[in-house]
């Protein structure tokens, strides 16, 4: 076992040395942040100063050492345009995201779980065609649009709950429906796959054989070996819930990184974007890292 997490824990350094080093050498593809934060017709030497204030000017390789020390410490400079700490405005919008995205898992869960197991119990019945048809249907729609339907019924028409803010839960209510429609569909199609294999297997068939009612039988004995592959696909799932937070952030105005962060791309604002992606990355990382450890605790073959 100390081998195992060991493995996990090499893997991960490696990992995030590769992120912060594709995340520094992809924001040069924004451009030059003199060109979007001076005016248009600022003169060469004002450039020239802004860059060398910045340490643009400065080579690639000097300025990655730069990033990765400042990283490791947890700092990345300050805003080109808010002029204040890039971490400290990352962690002031973190807990709106996490917040966000944990209560669309959550909501995911609820649904998907109780959709996929029945599903898979009454497989090749119109119960199994009905959810396998919801779960596609779910999958095939956009999350913005239904972000923007969400929206127009329930408080555009109805006038039920905001369209927009942060603070209550009747905020929460909408972008949580929006984000957690986004896993629900690959989570209750995962579930239904591995309860049929479970289902299918011998000491089930024993289970049934012995007069255990049908819920006993998935309570106490099928549930449980189908649940290691979804938790794993859980773990992976976690970094589409952020990327699915883009979308649901902008279109709900919640005050979280992953639309801070799409607005410090369109400014140009290097260290802010540096500081989102190798934070969001680290969060991801570690709960894969988690995952992997809960299951080679659950199935100890795993970590042989």
């Amino acid at each position: 076992m100390q081998q195992y997490v060991l493995g996990r824990l090499v893997q991960l350094v490696v990992v995030m040395v590769g992120i912060s080093a594709i995340a520094f050498c992809l924001t040069y593809v924004l451009g030059d942040p003199s060109a979007v934060l001076l005016p248009m017709d600022a003169p060469a030497e004002t450039r020239a100063s802004f860059r060398r204030e910045m340490g643009l000017d400065q080579p690639l390789v000097m300025q990655y050492a730069r990033f990765a020390s400042g990283a490791v410490r947890g700092d990345f400079g300050d805003s080109f345009i808010i002029k204040k700490s890039a971490t400290s405005l990352i962690g002031e919008r973190l807990p709106a995201t996490l917040q966000l995205a944990l209560a669309g898992l959550f909501f995911a869960l609820v649904i998907a779980v109780p959709l996929g197991t029945i599903a898979a119990y009454n497989r090749g019945s119109p119960i199994d065609t009905l959810c396998t048809l919801i779960a596609v249907g779910g999958q095939a729609i956009p999350i913005y649009w239904l972000g923007l339907m969400l929206m127009i019924v329930f408080s555009v028409q109805l006038k039920w709950l905001p369209a927009s803010g942060y603070g209550t839960w009747q905020n929460m209510v909408l972008p949580t429906i929006a984000l957690g429609s986004f896993l629900a569909p690959i989570t209750m199609r995962l579930v239904r796959s591995n309860m049929i294999d479970v289902l299918t297997q011998d000491y089930i068939r024993t289970a049934r054989a012995k007069g255990l009612a049908g819920s006993a039988v998935l309570a106490k004995h099928a549930f449980k070996n189908a649940a290691l592959p979804v938790i794993a696909v859980l773990g992976l799932q976690f970094g589409q819930l952020l990327g699915g937070a883009v979308v649901t952030e902008t279109v709900f105005a919640w005050p979280g990184v992953a639309s801070f962060t799409v607005t410090s791309i369109a400014n140009g604002d290097y260290p802010v974007v540096h500081a989102a992606v190798v934070i969001l990355a680290a969060m991801i990382c570690v709960v894969n890292l988690a995952v992997d450890l809960l299951i080679g605790f659950l199935d100890p073959r795993i970590s042989q």
